[in-house]
Formats: structure tokens, C-alpha cells, sequence
């Protein structure tokens, strides 16, 4: 497979300067690890390394992918389906069902990722066989430490016996490699400090008093209009209490924290990907590995105790070297040392319009990959719809059971009507509003 092939899977033109340095000082004898900030691309790196060591009808799983969180499983998934055409791929992940994963395991995958949690209930259970494992990732390791995954998967690398390939990725520095990961002789990448791949931030700060905050939150998302925002609380209380505002203002928005169900959770990310609304409201649970592109805006509403919290958090946006903005709301008297004192302020005297709502809403499709439905079908069987036109439909996704499918909003009721109970590939589906 050639690296202009991956390009053209991917969308891209080229790659970025520290995916070419990984390709170059990759050492296939050695172990790897690999510093790069939060939005960086390391996933393609990764991904990219991994196809060196994959053979094309060799049984069992040949690499596992460890994450910390199943939103960062899922968004691998892609990439790698992507980039490694023709192998098998299965992701694992706590709140998934385990019968439909085990179903999956039995003809078992070339590459499997998963949670710690959930890959060590499957070795426990011998879902698959771990002695095929030549090649393992270690993604987010030093987000997978700070939740406390050490002891599961210290379980799982004990029983890896047949490892010749590790690969190591962080967000940040790691002086001290645990002795659990059997990293031996390794080559290193560090972007960390690497200025020119540094993103280009505008930050400014909103200064209100406590009992004003909330108001000063929302004149700052009527200021900048339509731009895609990512609002960060510490608390889901605080989170829930902005989405009570906005909701009370009609503008429409989704809330994204650990208190929500894992598909509520899948679909407010999936609806802020597709541009079907331009405000997420989260915790740090978004702060690192989800694929969530071309963000223009972070508003702090809470700060971060850490500045590496802040820090992951601004990687959201201007990534892949492209620009973003980043607000931080202030009482008078907050002082944060990671905040420079000469930050300039961004005044809110004016009298702005409320933010307009996205003109995309997305349906429900309830048909999916499991009944060989694919974006092809949707596509036809929505524009042979009565007034239905090309430049309605936006981003599809299509899932093992259902598929989901940006539309202009003003005519979403209308394909609702139409399409509702009619059959794509000869299954009667059901369509609807998220």
C-alpha cells in the first residue's frame, strides 16, 4: 500500500510533519513511542507503522489497540478501516453489547481494539486467542494511567507472549515508562515542544462576577454567531444548568458528559460532526481523543484545576496546524498561573443577535451495515423522494444497525413522511429525528 493511496482514503494532500518523521525514524526492530499533542494526527501515524506488520490471511488477532475511553475505540475505528483496507476490525468497549462483540470475535479480526476493561473480560472469557498478538498499541497511555487502567492492563500484556512490536503514544511527556508495557529498546518522536506544529490560538478572556457568568456566556455565543463551539465545564451539574439556558432560548445544542447514556453520548458527537447543531456542551470526558473536526471556537466556562487539562481541552480546536480561538471566563478576583496576565479581555457591551441554529437536522435511519445498507442506498433512496434535492443531504453515517443522515431541517419533516416505513434493499425501515 502506498502513502499516497492512505492520502487519498484519508482526504488529504499530504502529511503533516510529524507523520513523515514517524515514517522515517520507524525502526521495525525496535519498540516506538511517540509525543505529539491532542489533534496532531497520531492516529494515522500509528495506524500507518501497524501496516508493516500485518499479513493478509495469517489467523488471529495480529495488533490490539488498548484506549482509554470508547469514544477514542470508535473514532481509531474509522481511521483504520480507512487506511487498512482488506483486514478485519473489530472494537470492544464498555456499554457495548458483549454478545454482538463475542459473535464478532469468534471469526477473529486482524486488528482489535477495545477498552481495557472490556478486552480483559473477552481474554478471561477466551473470546480470542491472545498468543497471535505480534504487534500492540498503547494509545492515550498516559490518559489510560491517570483513569487507573494499570492493573487490567498489566493482565492483558502479561498474557501478550508473542509481542515483537510495541508502539507508545501521549499527549504528554512520559519520563518514566512503566515496566508493565515490556518497552525495551525504543526510538522516540516528541512533537511536544516542536513550535512550528504548535496550534495558532487567539486567547482572550470575559470577566464577569459569579452571579453574571451565565449571562456573560451567553452574550459570548450570541457575539460570535454560527461558530462551531465547544463549551467546557468541570462539573455535568454546570453543564446541564447551560443547557437548561439554551434550551429555554431555542437554540439548539447537545450535552456531551459521563452522566449520559453511551448511545446519547455517540449521537450528540455524531450531531456536532455532521453540523446538525454548532454547540456542545461537555466536561473533560471530550477534552482528548474524539474525532470532532473543524471546531472554531473553545469557551471555558470553568477552568481546569491543571494546565494540562487546559491544554488538552484547547487541542479541540486549531488542529492539524490550523487556526482557533479560546475564551476563558473569569470572576474579577480568579487568577489561574497557566493564564497570562496580559491576556486581552473580550468586552460583551453590546447588543448582539441570538446565534442562528444550524440549517441541518439529522434523521434516524433504523437499517445499518448488518442489512448490507450502505451510504450509496441511502443517498438513492432519499432523492427519490418527492422535492428532494442533492444539496439537502449532508453527512451520512452508517452503523451496524442504524444509519444517520444530515438534512436540511426544512424539509426534514417532509422526507419523515415520505420515507417512513418504506424499504431500502428490501428492508421496511423506520425514519425519524434524533
Amino acid at each position: 500500500m502506498t502513502i499516497q493511496q492512505i492520502l487519498d482514503r484519508m482526504q488529504i494532500a499530504e502529511l503533516n510533519d510529524m507523520q513523515k518523521e514517524v515514517q522515517e525514524r520507524y525502526n521495525p526492530n525496535a519498540d516506538f513511542i511517540l509525543h505529539s499533542p491532542t489533534g496532531s494526527g497520531k492516529t494515522l501515524a500509528f495506524t500507518m507503522l501497524l501496516d508493516k506488520h500485518l499479513k493478509q490471511d495469517k489467523p488471529g488477532v495480529q495488533a490490539l489497540i488498548l484506549v482509554p475511553t470508547r469514544e477514542l475505540a470508535l473514532q481509531i475505528e474509522q481511521v483504520v478501516k480507512k487506511v487498512l483496507v482488506g483486514y478485519k476490525v473489530t472494537c470492544c468497549y464498555g456499554g457495548n453489547d458483549t454478545k454482538v462483540e463475542r459473535n464478532k470475535l469468534r471469526e477473529a479480526p486482524a486488528i482489535l481494539i477495545g477498552t481495557p476493561g472490556r478486552i480483559l473480560y473477552h481474554m478471561d472469557r477466551n473470546h480470542f486467542d491472545p498468543q497471535t498478538i505480534s504487534a500492540l498499541v498503547l494509545d492515550e497511555f498516559d490518559k489510560s494511567l491517570e483513569f487507573g487502567f494499570i492493573g487490567q492492563m498489566t493482565s492483558i500484556v502479561e498474557r501478550l507472549t508473542n509481542l515483537t512490536n510495541r508502539i507508545l503514544t501521549s499527549a504528554t511527556t512520559m519520563t518514566d515508562i512503566p515496566t508493565f508495557t515490556g518497552i525495551g529498546e525504543y526510538v522516540m518522536v516528541n512533537y511536544l515542544d516542536n513550535s512550528a506544529a504548535a496550534p495558532k490560538l487567539s486567547i482572550k478572556k470575559v470577566i464577569a462576577p459569579a452571579q453574571h457568568k451565565l449571562k456573560a456566556l451567553f452574550k459570548l455565543l450570541c457575539k460570535n454567531g454560527p461558530k462551531k463551539t465547544l463549551i467546557f465545564c468541570n462539573h455535568r451539574e454546570a453543564a446541564n444548568h447551560i443547557s437548561e439556558l439554551l434550551e429555554d432560548r431555542e437554540i439548539i445544542h447537545d450535552l456531551f458528559h459521563g452522566g449520559l447514556e453511551q448511545v446519547d453520548r455517540e449521537i450528540a458527537l455524531l450531531k456536532f460532526r455532521n453540523n446538525s447543531n454548532r454547540i456542545l456542551i461537555t466536561t473533560d470526558l471530550a477534552a482528548r481523543g474524539l474525532d470532532i473536526p473543524e471546531v472554531d471556537t473553545i469557551i471555558h466556562y470553568q477552568l481546569p484545576y491543571k494546565e494540562d487539562a487546559f491544554i488538552h481541552r484547547n487541542g479541540r480546536t486549531a488542529r492539524m496546524q490550523s487556526s482557533g480561538e479560546v475564551y476563558v471566563i473569569l470572576k474579577p478576583e480568579e487568577d489561574y498561573p497557566y493564564i497570562d496576565k496580559d491576556c486581552p479581555e473580550e468586552l460583551l457591551d453590546g447588543e448582539y443577535d441570538l446565534p442562528p441554529n444550524s440549517p441541518f437536522a439529522t434523521l434516524y435511519i433504523t437499517g445499518g451495515k448488518k442489512d448490507k445498507i450502505n451510504k450509496i442506498d441511502i443517498v438513492g433512496f432519499i432523492l427519490n423522494l418527492e422535492d428532494v434535492q442533492k444539496d439537502d443531504l449532508g453527512i451520512i453515517e452508517v452503523k451496524e444497525k442504524e444509519a444517520y443522515v444530515a438534512v436540511k431541517r426544512s424539509i426534514a419533516l417532509s422526507i419523515i413522511k415520505q420515507a417512513n416505513n418504506q424499504k431500502i434493499k428490501g428492508k421496511k425501515v423506520r425514519v425519524g429525528r434524533t
